[in-house]
């Protein structure tokens, strides 16, 4: 399986790094519903919700690009982060569930 991040949400950098020199960055999600427009409009809402993301997390949506697969990635987590990343595999499932159960991501068959 690719995972690939949705086409409405954005990566964007933060400034500095990590730990290790290592990537950070903040996932923006439009609040465009009719109800968030509402609120943003009338509420003084902010009109993106900010989540800032942790190294790993940084990491692993920054790989989603549906180029690679799940394996790809778990390879790219031990070679970027060592044991701190362990263990990998049943992390980095988790994390692309839950990514795709609050609809960041999609799942693309390999082909």
């Amino acid at each position: 399986m690719k995972p690939v991040l949705k086409d409405r949400f954005t990566l964007e950098p933060l400034e500095g790094h990590g730990e290790s020199g290592s990537f950070r960055a903040r996932l923006l999600i439009p609040r465009d519903s009719w109800l968030e427009r509402l609120s943003v409009r009338w509420l003084q809402q902010p009109q993106t919700i900010k989540v800032k993301l942790d190294p790993l997390g940084s990491f692993v949506l920054s790989q989603c690009d549906g180029e690679r697969t799940v394996e790809e990635i778990a390879h790219g987590l031990t070679e970027t982060f060592g044991e701190e990343a362990e263990p990998v595999l049943p992390r980095l499932v988790k994390y692309l569930q839950i990514a795709e159960a609050n609809g960041w991501v999609r799942m693309e068959a390999d082909s």
